[in-house]
């Protein structure tokens, strides 16, 4: 390593940290550590129907693809919706990075809808240790963070990796409410609430509708219940903070398509679009069993969608039963 190396490293992240980043470390970005597990894991079919992990398999497995003559990547850990909000500052870290190494340096921007291991390349880069719910762990703030990727060209020293500090605990396997982790460090997606209710497009079996419980969106009692999460701050981004109170249930039932796309275009539960979001609505209330409820979710048998009207028609069920039993 070069003294120029070690100088544009640290210029890198005082300008990283000057953009609100809370956390940069600098790494290897050659193929990945865990690609063969990743491999076995797609394998196993615990993506689910994220068909398009398997897609882009081999630029996950090579950042070379993405940036041909890669060389580090800096990693940076930030609040809750990052999408918007830290795609433009990445971007700006990179031409930041470009400017400082000279006219031959080239950079990418990239966060998790591009086709990295994230997680895998934070670890080496020494941001954290992944721990046994598969997440990213850092002593500080937990894993209550989201990662974004700078792949460069440049020549930067390297940070040093962070052992695992999980040690015997197993706090977030056992609170699984699905039972999702095949065993630590692993997860079978298709168990999980947050794939459920996120990325799952379509019915949820019966089982994992009364597994879903209260949760309407995501799932984070593995992180809840982890002991590095006990001591982590609360972001600091306004940026990242709620826009509005989350509305009642009740009342996401009568959103049509032009108010969902009013209410959520722009936030994280965007994601899960309008059928997702009111199906999983439906079964929350249903798991509530609550005759205030019934109004809306008999509206509801008339939805556009049909996942929708089985997810209504799955809750009035529950609790017409209930009250008959």
């Amino acid at each position: 390593m070069t003294l120029v190396g070690l100088a544009l490293a640290g210029a890198v992240k005082a300008r990283a940290r000057e953009l609100g980043f809370d956390r940069v470390a600098v790494g290897p970005a050659g193929p990945p550590e865990h690609g063969p597990a990743f491999e076995r894991w797609l394998a196993a079919g615990h993506a689910g129907t994220m068909d398009y992990l398997a897609h882009g398999r081999q630029d996950r497995l090579d950042p070379d693809r993405l940036l041909p003559g890669r060389r580090s990547v800096a990693r940076y850990a930030r609040g809750r919706d990052y999408h918007d909000v830290m795609r433009p500052r990445l971007v700006e870290l990179g031409e930041y990075i470009a400017r400082a190494g000279g006219a031959d340096v080239r950079c990418r921007a990239a966060v998790d809808t591009s086709a990295v291991l994230e997680r895998d390349l934070a670890a080496r880069a020494g941001l954290g240790w992944i721990g046994k719910n598969t997440n990213l762990l850092d002593g500080a703030l937990g894993s209550w963070f989201f990662i974004g990727v700078v792949l460069t060209t440049a020549e930067l020293e390297w940070d040093a990796r962070e052992p695992d500090r999980c040690g015997t605990c197993t706090a977030c396997l056992d609170a699984c409410p699905t039972q999702a982790f095949v065993g630590p460090y692993a997860l079978d997606a298709r168990r999980c609430i947050a794939y459920l209710t996120i990325e799952h497009r379509g019915d949820i079996s019966e089982a994992d509708g009364e597994a879903i419980g209260e949760w309407v969106f995501g799932c984070d009692v593995c992180q809840e219940v982890c002991p590095w999460n006990r001591k982590a701050a609360r972001a600091r981004e306004p940026a990242l903070a709620p826009g509005s109170p989350f509305p009642p249930l009740e009342a996401l039932l009568d959103l049509d398509g032009d108010a969902f796309r009013s209410r959520f275009r722009g936030s994280a539960m965007w994601r899960a679009k309008r059928a997702g979001l009111l199906r999983n609505a439906a079964l929350v209330l249903g798991n509530r069993r609550d005759w205030h409820a019934v109004p809306a979710l008999r509206r509801a048998l008339c939805d556009a969608d049909l996942e929708v009207r089985r997810a209504a028609q799955w809750a009035l069920d529950r609790i017409e039963g209930a009250d008959a039993g």
